[in-house]
């Protein structure tokens, strides 16, 4: 009987390395929070239990913080709306979170999309479909965010929330409307459908303008992942085929960057997936000036320890 799944060993060995949880840890953590955020809606229509009322777009959390997405506030300043005072400062506090934390981390720790396109690209591995298909240029979800702007400001509209998955998604779960249901599930499929069988993280890296707005946003962020301990690197690639932005990777592990073992590039979603599949624990969260490697400290330390052995003789 031939079977549909290939062998895919990709973070196999920092399974046997690290054990199945060590190397989940960070996958482990995002599924939390991903699930979390959706609970502090939900909790309310669940349980009668009403810690955020509203959705991801605008929300007020414990009746007295609110929070608004930033993308959404801009749109509507574009369409020649003027947003509540409550609107402004919830996206100026998401805004300014966003800006020290890192943009994309919205996508891999937020957005509900995204456990939709991780197993697009997990189903994508394990059927031998990885390295097939259309990739889209990167830049091609700037240029959808440019028109969303565009004709929000030629519209008078908060157009792409007419179609987001994001907003509909998470709209359908937390008030199950039936139609809003039935169309957010319709835009998830094809969301699903597009990444498994016509480009590789399609939607996440090359279209959606959501990404790319916290994209910009991040690029100047402090949490970073580095490449600390590269010099060990043994080039077994599961880091390049567990990310969803593999690009990044490379000036920081590869040294094209030789000062910087950081990885700087605006795309990284900070999703510690590199961390976790790493059997020889290259990769660690840091912050964006920590340029030090591992075999700088220890030549450091031993050089120190040389220099007091010295003076102690």
């Amino acid at each position: 009987m031939i079977s549909f799944f290939k062998n895919d060993h990709t973070g196999q060995r920092a399974q046997d390395v690290k054990g199945h949880l060590k190397a989940s840890k960070w996958l482990i953590a995002r599924r939390s929070a991903q699930t979390g955020f959706l609970m502090l809606f939900l909790s309310g229509p669940l349980f009668g239990i009403w810690i955020s009322k509203g959705t991801l777009a605008s929300s007020l959390t414990l009746n007295f913080l609110p929070l608004s997405d930033p993308l959404i506030t801009l749109q509507s300043l574009l369409a020649g709306n003027i947003p509540e005072t409550t609107m402004l400062i919830g996206a100026a506090i998401v805004l300014a979170t966003y800006l020290l934390i890192g943009g994309r981390m919205y996508c891999s720790w937020v957005c509900p999309v995204n456990p939709v396109t991780d197993l697009a690209h997990w189903t994508r591995r394990k059927t031998g479909l990885d390295n097939k298909g259309w990739q889209p240029h990167r830049h091609l979800r700037l240029w959808i965010l440019a028109t969303i702007l565009l004709f929000s400001a030629i519209t008078g509209t908060i157009i792409w929330e007419q179609i987001n998955p994001v907003t509909l998604l998470h709209r359908a779960i937390v008030f199950s409307a039936l139609f809003s249901s039935t169309m957010a599930w319709s835009v998830i499929a094809a969301v699903f459908m597009f990444d498994l069988l016509i480009a590789r993280h399609g939607w996440c890296g090359h279209l959606c303008p959501v990404g790319a707005f916290y994209g910009i946003v991040g690029k100047t962020a402090l949490l970073r992942v580095s490449a600390k301990g590269r010099e060990r690197c043994d080039d077994c690639m599961d880091c390049f085929k567990i990310c969803p932005e593999p690009q990044v990777i490379t000036p920081a592990l590869r040294g094209r960057e030789p000062d910087s073992p950081v990885i700087l590039g605006s795309d990284c979603t900070n999703c510690g997936r590199c961390i976790d599949v790493c059997s020889l624990d290259i990769f660690k969260f840091t912050h964006r000036f920590n340029n030090s490697t591992e075999d700088f400290d220890f030549k450091q330390n031993n050089n120190t320890f040389s220099g007091s052995c010295d003076r102690a003789a």
